[in-house]
């Protein structure tokens, strides 16, 4: 429901004060023990007992005079006008019922020199039908998907040769934004950005699910591009665990990935990724005595799957360690489970498990995704 004007807003008083006093809005769902975060929407005490004291005075109007001029927005978009839109050249026809397969659409960018890009927005014209998007950057020199059609959907199943058929599913590209149901645009400050180089392609991995409605989906990708060159290039890593198996009945089942960092960076974010078992995500940073930092836990909710910035972007050391730890529900007593009785491995449909979690670091602007993972041998003592 649109909650702009006040006549929106008054019928829905009641409910606005139990979801604030409830905090299930705005949602956040970050443990405020562990780490400060700059996108933090949470109310104070304050605000919250003004909207309930309000509701309980049966909403009455404030002073027109006091009224902030309307908010004005750019049509179909949450960041500023984009500079530039790539658009799927092909709708995607869904179906009412059945599993889709990923489906990918390759959108060459023709730059002719590279850009640097510090806001982009993902939006689907069929919401309610994308599980998630991820848009890679495929540089000219990738060799990634290139027996696959350019500006048309494919899947993997479309790929003949048993090799292009396994990179569709792997892949070592950079990413330029990570799209699923409550998430964020992307907006990096000045002196940071993630780079298009000259003559890539935008790759669009859509993951699409059915609702008993047949639609087609066409998705594009906004992006606004630094004004400068910035000092700082933004990465988007990821620690994966695909090899679990969560056994049935189990209410409070862990799986574990850990990494170390190639080089030195910057910790910028982080974006945690489950399906609809998924209870609680962590992320931790090793230290050198063996003790581990908590940095982020998250109630995870699969219909609100948030970023979390950094207040204070952490600076990490090469060897660095970082842990990611998710957490999953796979009893009667989690109402989202789709079947409590069978055990649940990796997969890429909802009824399927994932343990992705994504972090977003800064590193000097001259180096690219490649050259950061080539570890550096370190000086003997």
């Amino acid at each position: 429901m649109p909650l702009v004007t006040y006549k929106d807003a008054k019928p829905w008083a009641e409910d606005m004060k139990e979801a604030v006093r409830s905090r299930k809005m705005p949602p956040w769902f970050a443990d405020k023990r562990y780490g400060h975060f700059s996108n933090d929407p949470s109310l104070s005490e304050k605000e919250i007992a003004t909207i309930v004291k309000w509701a309980d005075a049966h909403a009455p109007a404030g002073n027109t005079k006091d009224a902030p001029a309307p908010r004005r927005w750019v049509e179909g978009w949450i960041i500023p006008q984009p500079d530039q839109i790539f658009t799927m050249p092909v709708p995607v026809k869904l179906p009412a019922i059945g599993d889709v397969e990923y489906t990918y659409e390759i959108v060459p960018t023709n730059f002719k020199e590279g850009r640097w890009v510090q806001m982009s927005e993902v939006r689907p014209t069929s919401r309610d039908h994308v599980h998630h998007a991820v848009v890679y950057i495929r540089p000219p020199d990738s060799t990634w998907l290139r027996e696959a059609p350019v500006n048309q959907p494919f899947t993997a199943a479309d790929m003949v040769d048993p090799k292009a058929h396994a990179d569709a599913l792997a892949t070592t590209s950079d990413m330029l934004l990570v799209y699923a149901p409550g998430s964020e645009p992307d907006r990096w400050p000045d002196g940071m950005a993630k780079y298009i180089p000259a003559g890539s392609d935008i790759v669009f991995q859509m993951h699409y699910t059915t609702n008993g409605k047949a639609a087609t989906d066409q998705t594009s990708i906004g992006v606004i591009y630094a004004k400068e060159p910035p000092k700082q290039r933004v990465l988007t890593l990821q620690l994966t665990n695909h090899t679990f198996v969560i056994p049935p009945e189990t209410d409070d089942y862990s799986v574990y990935e850990r990494g170390t960092l190639p080089n030195d960076c910057t910790l910028l974010s982080f974006f945690p990724h489950m399906h609809l078992r998924g209870k609680r995500f962590e992320y931790d940073i090793g230290k050198a005595d063996g003790t581990v930092e908590p940095v982020l836990k998250v109630n995870y909710d699969f219909h609100w799957q948030l970023s979390y910035r950094l207040a204070e972007p952490m600076a990490l050391k090469a060897g660095t360690a970082i842990q990611a730890i998710g957490t999953y529900d796979n009893s009667e007593n989690n109402m989202h489970n789709p079947d409590p009785t069978k055990a649940v491995r990796w997969g890429g449909q909802t009824y399927e498990e994932m343990m992705v979690g994504f972090f977003d670091v800064a590193v000097p602007a001259n180096i690219d995704k490649e050259e950061f993972f080539r570890r550096k041998p370190q000086p003997t003592k």
